[in-house]
């Protein structure tokens, strides 16, 4: 991009697209009160709460990310036939998400993670959870509600956020990927362990620098050693992907880009100096900015840069919130 007018046109192209997010969703759960005793039963601290709130968590934030980018998330999963399964739902009518590809299950509960905070401060955290992967019936019927959405024809990339929260199994997987690349649409994936070798034949591929030590098995690798090349043009050629976008931390960000059968194009951005107040929920911004960018037909280093801008801005603020896209467009024309 070179001019404030190319800018406009990219944020403008943001608007209305239809991005399917298929992976594991859950609430974040948060109670928030006052100590100033500790209990007479065991040596832990008392909270009095004085409030409590319930907000979209997992592959529903990068739904919340991409809304707030001007597109049109539907996010697929499967959630509990239960209680908290009905306030999931009620979240995304609030934040007027659709909820066309979430299914409902009496074999499985809808995850959720309570934080106990106490004087600011974190206490303890609370899992609820089934991790297995969804039996057959409650497999096929995720399955056909992600063909039928795919099969109307205005979907423009799809992405999958995985959490190992047994949502996205090595069938769903495959199947979806073949689906996608038959129709040609861009297929987007944040990793995590678990499934780190079943995602090839996709468009954009973004570990961060754990996952991609822990799904290749290569611990010794860092930010600055030449092995972080070595290990990434394996990755291209192991799973064909066409993209990887590896995020460092501190150190910024890496892309990489295959230009033919042994060939491969990096580019190495820096991150920038920021205030840091929490970085929870920033690779769930990054992915949603890359999806829309890599939909817009951005280079990679454009996309890349982007990126990395939209990482760091959300790490700036307390909490997991979706990217401000006004504040995004003003550090993009800075930034060219």
């Amino acid at each position: 991009m070179t001019s404030k007018e190319e800018c406009y046109k990219l944020f403008e192209s943001f608007n209305n697209q239809k991005i399917l997010v298929v992976g594991d969703v859950m609430i974040d759960s948060y109670l928030w009160g006052k100590v100033d005793r500790i209990s007479p039963e065991a040596p832990v601290p008392v909270v009095a709460v004085k409030k409590r709130e319930n907000r979209l968590g997992g592959a529903a934030n990068v739904a919340l990310n991409l809304k707030s980018l001007g597109a049109k998330p539907v996010l697929c999963s499967a959630i509990g036939d239960d209680s908290k399964g009905n306030e999931f739902i009620e979240l995304l009518k609030n934040e007027n998400l659709s909820f066309e590809g979430i299914t409902k299950s009496s074999n499985r509960i809808t995850t959720t993670k309570f934080r106990v905070f106490g004087n600011n401060s974190q206490l303890i955290r609370v899992d609820e959870e089934i991790i297995s992967d969804l039996i057959k019936d409650d497999f096929d019927r995720l399955l056909s509600v992600i063909h039928h959405l795919m099969n109307k024809g205005d979907v423009k990339a799809i992405v999958f956020q995985d959490y190992n929260k047994g949502v996205l199994s090595k069938d769903l997987i495959t199947k979806v990927i073949a689906l996608a690349n038959d129709k040609k649409i861009p297929v987007v994936v944040d990793p995590k362990k678990k499934n780190f070798t079943e995602f090839k034949n996709v468009s954009l591929f973004k570990p961060n620098l754990k996952e991609l030590k822990e799904g290749l098995k290569m611990e010794s690798v860092t930010a600055e050693n030449s092995e972080l090349k070595y290990v990434v043009d394996k990755l291209h050629k192991q799973q064909n992907i066409k993209t990887i976008l590896t995020t460092l931390s501190e150190k910024g960000v890496m892309i990489s880009t295959k230009v033919s059968e042994n060939k491969f194009e990096k580019h190495f951005i820096p991150a920038h100096i920021r205030t840091i107040s929490d970085v929870s929920g920033a690779g769930d911004t990054v992915i949603s900015v890359a999806t829309l960018c890599l939909v817009a037909g951005l280079a990679p280093k454009n996309i890349a840069s982007i990126s990395n801008l939209a990482g760091g801005i959300v790490c700036e603020e307390v909490g997991v919130v979706p990217i401000n896209k006004e504040r995004l467009f003003n550090e993009v024309l800075e930034l060219y």
